[in-house]
């Protein structure tokens, strides 16, 4: 479970940016219409959902990249080589580019609660630490810190009782590896279960439905598939996955050293079946529509994530989809009992307080020195529920609306005429 996240230099994010699933104090007649959208945890509320709203090139997807450039970090440093860098850009202005990137992680796991954090410049990671919160305060397990001194044990700093042998660890983890990475490689069980918490609780992006894993989630939940689909509005009754061997032709054949100049690969299908007719196939990636391909694909991991309370972030999730479609899958978030989705949309009929909280409608805009300005429309204390929120977005009224001159006229000066 996610409860909170900062970013800090990544991007367009300058300063410390914050995404919080603890839900506000609002007690509206609205807010309490709205109890599906929220779930107790440990005595507090979280919310289910977050939507992220705003222009283009404010910093909705830097928030993504974000999240997903922390999960792969944690998932896949122990595996980088010496010289390695990592992909991604700090803020590029006002001297900004030659200090740390930060990251800081607030999360439930097996039921406890870890606060996990790292820094880093583009060629090495400098400082990371691990705490949990045993009660109301927090308390280390692990700190990191390489400008302190040279040797591993200036730089690390360990509570007892957490790890075997950590500073066999600490001596095989590189300036360029997270040490969680590489004690979870080493079977460290505590390393272990972080790792398994952004390997398997945290899901950032749709999974191409192709790869053994989102295949595995097919056949596990497909009747349950078939019937969001059904729900959805869609005339599908049945799915089938076929493996099928292609020939293709080779990267590099070389005949004189056995490379044929046409190779054969397995591929994935699928294939759908409407009610007009059951006994015709239709290929899902050459056939159907863009927006069956997008709901099916969402649906493949929506279902786990719901059935087991885990997390979902997605970049633009309904696009190609029409507006009650999008909302079907935000509906199914709120359905469940514990899952959560953050999202970003360009979708302005999602901005809407009888579907939303207060909390959960949030925007990024443009600073003047480029830098991304993200809050909620809870911060605006002089918003009253019975207005229009969607009405006030596209008005400018929280900002974060793009200003387009756009006239005929103004066009027409672009072509010289």
């Amino acid at each position: 479970m996610l409860l909170k996240f900062f970013i800090s230099n990544f991007y367009s994010i300058k300063d410390t940016l914050t995404v919080d699933f603890e839900a506000e104090r609002i007690s509206t007649e609205m807010a309490k219409a709205l109890a599906d959208n929220v779930f107790s945890e440990s005595g507090k509320k979280y919310l289910k959902s977050i939507g992220v709203f705003g222009p283009n090139a404010s910093g909705k997807s830097s928030i993504y990249k974000a999240l997903l450039f922390c999960d792969r970090l944690v998932l896949e440093s122990h595996i980088n080589n010496e010289g390695a860098t990592f992909n991604f850009m700090p803020f590029k202005f006002d001297g900004y580019h030659e200090k740390p990137s930060e990251f800081c992680i607030n999360f439930i796991c097996g039921g406890t609660e870890y606060e996990y954090s790292f820094s880093l410049t583009r060629k090495e990671i400098v400082s990371e630490s691990l705490y949990h919160y045993p009660g109301k305060r927090k308390a280390k397990i692990f700190t990191r810190n390489e400008q302190v001194g040279k040797s591993k044990s200036e730089i690390f700093s360990f509570a007892d009782g957490f790890f075997v042998k950590p500073m066999d660890v600490a001596q095989s983890t590189g300036r360029n590896t997270l040490f969680i990475s590489r004690a979870s490689q080493m079977d460290r069980e505590l390393a272990k279960k972080i790792y398994n918490f952004f390997l398997t609780e945290l899901y950032v992006g749709v999974p191409q439905i192709r790869t053994d894993y989102a295949v595995g989630l097919f056949e596990k939940n497909k009747p349950l598939i078939i019937e969001a689909l059904r729900m959805a509005d869609s005339d599908i009754v049945d799915i089938e996955v076929r493996k099928e061997k292609i020939n293709v032709p080779a990267i590099a054949p070389d005949l004189q050293f056995g490379i044929p100049a046409i190779q054969t690969e397995v591929i994935t299908r699928f294939f759908t079946t409407h009610k007009r007719n059951p006994n015709i196939k239709f290929d899902l990636y050459a056939e159907e529509s863009t927006g069956t391909i997008q709901i099916f694909s969402l649906l493949i991991v929506l279902l786990d994530i719901c059935k087991r309370g885990k997390t979902l972030v997605v970049d633009e999730f309904d696009l190609s989809l029409h507006t009650e479609l999008a909302e079907f899958i935000i509906n199914m978030v709120h359905a469940s009992k514990g899952a959560q989705l953050l999202f970003t949309s360009h979708n302005t009929n999602l901005i809407d307080v009888k579907k939303f909280r207060r909390d959960q409608i949030c925007f990024t805009n443009k600073r003047d020195d480029g830098s991304t300005e993200f809050y909620s429309l809870f911060d605006f204390k002089d918003f009253r529920e019975n207005m229009d929120a969607e009405k006030g977005y596209l008005q400018g009224r929280f900002d974060a609306v793009p200003y387009v001159t756009a006239s005929v006229e103004e066009i027409r000066k672009l072509f010289g005429e």
